[in-house]
């Protein structure tokens, strides 16, 4: 690679946990080195990249990496964060220079997307199912989250900046719905795995609802995950040599992975348990 130049680095995989784990191997061999607005004077610099990961089958198994931040449950939790809005009141009042809550949520910007002086809600998700659901082939199914109006100015702006989704016949005449995920800046390490994980689950949330419009059996396509920047933090190396490369050395695929089939029962157990944490927490005080 040029100096100067950002690597463009392209990985594929099976399923999600192949995917997601070839990615990590590939920033950290191939990433270049680049310092963070949010290190410390003491942090190394970041190895980052430009990255595309194809996941062929997004709901292969095994689809879950033991070394995902966090949990069974969190990877629960965060799922409904994105899919059913469960800590949208967590987002910031606008008017309030004191509320310190989030500057937005995912769900927010994609299912309820609103826009200065006006009354209109956008949700965007049943628009582009419904788009999908008339011209299966159409090129303009895509969801936003970009606000110029807030997103240049504030502390924390949107990570995720796209969905877009186009079908195809597949070769049992069901359609199948292949998906283009764009982040501007995505932490490989900490953060990647959910937000792929829940982006798969809203991809079949939207085949789901095209199949409800249309009458048409909808299955999954390919699922495109792209970041501008895709990095792993300086300040995580200790930890990411420790216990990812040493899962790697150590551990077979198998052992560094859980099929979803075998956690999903407990994953949905603990919904009324998270909604009743979720529902006391991110309150303005």
């Amino acid at each position: 690679m040029m100096k100067g130049h950002i690597p463009v680095l392209l990985v594929e995989g099976e399923g999600l946990a192949e995917a997601w784990e070839k990615s990590l191997l590939a920033v950290n061999e191939k990433g270049c080195d680049v310092k963070t607005e949010y290190d410390k004077p003491e942090d190394p610099p970041s190895k980052d990249c430009s990255m595309t990961i194809v996941v062929k089958d997004p709901l292969a198994e095994p689809m879950i990496h033991k070394d995902l931040p966090g949990g069974i449950l969190d990877l629960q939790e965060y799922v409904m964060e994105v899919l059913d809005g469960i800590k949208d009141h967590f987002i910031r009042d606008p008017d309030d220079p004191d509320d310190t809550r989030w500057e937005y949520t995912y769900h927010q910007r994609l299912f309820e997307y609103t826009i200065p002086d006006s009354a209109e809600i956008y949700n965007q998700i049943e628009i582009v199912a419904s788009k999908l659901a008339k011209v299966p082939y159409t090129r303009r199914a895509q969801a936003v989250s970009w606000k110029v109006w807030e997103d240049n100015t504030c502390y924390d702006p949107a990570c995720l900046q796209s969905v877009w989704c186009r079908m195809l016949e597949g070769e049992d005449g069901t359609w199948a719905l292949n998906t283009n995920v764009r982040f501007r800046s995505n932490d490989a390490y900490k953060a990647a795995f959910m937000n792929m994980f829940s982006l798969v689950k809203l991809q079949e949330r939207i085949a789901e609802r095209i199949s409800e419009l249309s009458g048409h059996d909808v299955k999954l396509g390919r699922y495109v995950h792209q970041a501008d920047s895709y990095h792993i933090y300086g300040s995580y190396f200790e930890e990411f040599e420790k216990r990812f490369m040493g899962a790697i050395k150590n551990r077979s695929f198998e052992e560094r992975t859980f099929r979803y089939e075998h956690v999903k029962d407990m994953m949905e157990q603990a919904v009324p348990g998270i909604l009743d944490k979720v529902a006391k927490m991110g309150v303005k005080k």
